[in-house]
């Protein structure tokens, strides 16, 4: 399979339609009422998803488990763990972004004054970058620490096993890649920025716009707040965007919903192990929150840390064998969840 979205996300939208396909052909009767529910715009916002769980919760419906995309079998991409680690999403962070605006006297640039909004502006992003939110393991991410431990490397093992005393080490190793450092703080990054018109005029007013991925545990007014401290300066304007979201809650390891999903790959990859994680990126799964308090998010397909480069990208494709696996884990999963037991 070969062709953008591939793998995010028409993999898993024909894997699920071939899974259902085959449990109807070979009669099996559900115990239960399954949802298909298939958002069209969820890097978009998600509006779609948030009027589906909407029309769910009108409708009196009390969903037992959720899932949607999020995670894949990981193979070679978690460092220190040399067998693929199925990671399941128990939670997803939040989304922020923040335009701020600066302003100046303007003018010509032959006779540049002290208060030029361009220069304010760029201090300001860089005052921000250079003081991000603090991180943190606990939640999720230490979740997820917890449960590859025990298959890492044995400096892995110990460091790990005894952060009471390593954590600092561990945090700084963390805060070393850019995907783990996602996953244990708020993150911070400039993604727009203007100022002016032409070469030779000073602008008056400068926007930039900073995008944060909240940590469970932070919040849009907590991120808010920690930029008007980091940049101390009044002059500098902050205004969210509109169509943010707060963090997901975190679903539970130890309830029905979880296990399921954990038997469905233990079948489907038996060479992989198991461990919960925090989704760094936003899926439509924030919205249904509203119908059930066991969401999850997994995408069953394999990836290494080139598969993952080739998400949105050039030559995103799937291969013909993990995308049998994909369908035979949904396929497990009615059976494990709504199947007549046999």
């Amino acid at each position: 399979m070969i062709g953008r979205g591939a793998i995010d996300d028409k993999g898993s939208l024909m894997a699920i339609f071939e899974a259902v396909e085959r449990s109807l052909q070979r009669g099996h009767q559900p115990r239960q009422t399954i949802y298909l529910a298939f958002g069209h715009d969820e890097e978009r916002g998600g509006a779609g998803a948030q009027a589906m769980a909407a029309l769910l919760k009108q409708r009196g419906a009390n969903i037992g488990l959720g899932l949607d995309e999020g995670y894949a079998v990981l193979d070679g991409v978690i460092g220190g763990v040399n067998v693929p680690v199925a990671m399941i999403g128990i939670g997803e962070k939040g989304y922020v972004s923040v335009e701020l605006t600066a302003t100046g006297s303007g003018g010509h640039s032959s006779m540049p004054a002290n208060d030029n909004s361009a220069v304010r502006i760029a201090r300001a992003v860089d005052r921000l970058f250079e003081h991000q939110m603090p991180a943190r393991i606990d939640g999720a991410s230490g979740a997820m620490l917890d449960g590859i431990a025990p298959y890492g490397s044995f400096t892995m093992r110990a460091a790990l096993a005894n952060r009471w005393l390593t954590g600092p080490l561990v945090e700084r190793q963390l805060l070393g890649v850019p995907s783990t450092a996602a996953a244990i703080r708020t993150t911070t990054a400039p993604t727009i920025l203007n100022a002016g018109t032409k070469d030779n005029v000073i602008p008056q007013v400068a926007h930039a716009v900073v995008n944060h991925r909240i940590l469970p545990g932070d919040s849009i007014a907590s991120v808010e707040a920690h930029l008007r401290k980091a940049l101390a300066n009044d002059a500098i304007q902050i205004k969210p965007h509109p169509g943010n979201s707060e963090p997901s809650p975190i679903s539970p390891t130890d309830g029905t919903g979880y296990r399921a999903i954990e038997e469905a790959v233990r079948q489907t990859f038996p060479d992989a192990i198991v461990a919960p994680g925090l989704m760094t990126a936003g899926t439509d799964s924030r919205h249904l929150g509203l119908v059930s308090d066991q969401v999850f998010r997994f995408s069953p397909f394999r990836a290494s840390g080139e598969a993952l480069e080739r998400f949105h990208g050039t030559n995103e494709r799937l291969a013909v064998s993990n995308y049998g696996e994909m369908i035979r884990f949904y396929h497990q999963l009615l059976r494990n969840t709504a199947a007549q037991p046999q």
